[in-house]
């Protein structure tokens, strides 16, 4: 038996096998879930090959979070896969190129705004989309980045990732009653896709290098994947509103 024997997790996200999101599903498999993915548009058959990786098939349900349309038809798109969803794995995340590398006084608002709705209020409205199948004992997991301080070049990116923190705080209070969690793991730099569109991703390596108390290594997905697995599990039953930090205990430490 599994931690998650028996279960539904839903994972967003999945472009490449190296990404967080990836190894989630490939964890959560092997942990015994059954697994739904999604993806849209170009990022498709991205998906598509990387799901061919898994230790099982899943199906891929199109969804854009930024498009009321699929939002408002997920829970019934689901329906044809699945009648429940135990697990919801919220990893999208997405800032303009203005919006990062140093010009955070020149970004405009539009640039921002797209920050901000992908980034962050897609936590709000995936989740809101995904409640008709989820129970008591249902929880939703979100990828964070540490919002605490300011980054270099990350800029709009870490403004938005305060957003989702307070996101995730927000649904917890909200969907405490209905006795669904809501956690953040807020994972140290990994060698994404999306970490490589972010201009200066070396200097983050260099902090992780020089601070992280357990050493950190920036190829490894998994730690932070199975934090993921963890939080989705029935062990985590009383915690919400948490954000569980894998960064190798960077966090932690002053300058």
């Amino acid at each position: 038996m599994g931690l998650l024997s028996e279960r539904t997790v839903v994972v967003t996200g999945v472009l490449t096998d190296q990404s967080i999101a990836f190894h989630v599903a490939r964890l959560a498999q092997e942990q015994g879930a059954r697994v739904v993915l999604t993806s849209f548009g170009r990022t498709m058959s991205l998906t598509k090959r990387s799901a061919s990786r898994l230790p099982e098939q899943v199906p891929i349900v199109e969804l854009d979070v930024t498009d009321d349309d699929h939002l408002a038809t997920f829970a019934d798109r689901l329906r044809e896969h699945t009648g429940s969803v135990d697990g919801l794995v919220h990893s999208i995340g997405f800032a303009p190129e203005t919006a990062l590398g140093g010009n955070f006084l020149n970004t405009t608002w539009p640039d921002v705004a797209t920050a901000m709705h992908v980034s962050a209020y897609s936590l709000a409205s995936l989740t809101v989309a995904t409640r008709p199948l989820m129970s008591p004992g249902s929880a939703v997991v979100g990828l964070d980045f540490d919002a605490t301080v300011a980054w270099p070049t990350y800029d709009w990116m870490g403004v938005a990732k305060a957003a989702l923190e307070s996101t995730a705080r927000y649904l917890a209070r909200h969907l405490g009653p209905d006795g669904i969690r809501v956690n953040l793991v807020a994972a140290g730099p990994i060698r994404t896709m999306a970490a490589k569109s972010i201009p200066g991703f070396e200097e983050f390596e260099t902090v992780w290098k020089d601070r992280a108390p357990l050493g950190w290594d920036l190829t490894d997905p998994a730690p932070a994947a199975q934090a993921c697995i963890a939080l989705l599990s029935p062990w985590f039953s009383a915690t919400t509103g948490e954000i569980v930090h894998v960064d190798g205990g960077v966090h932690s430490q002053g300058a």
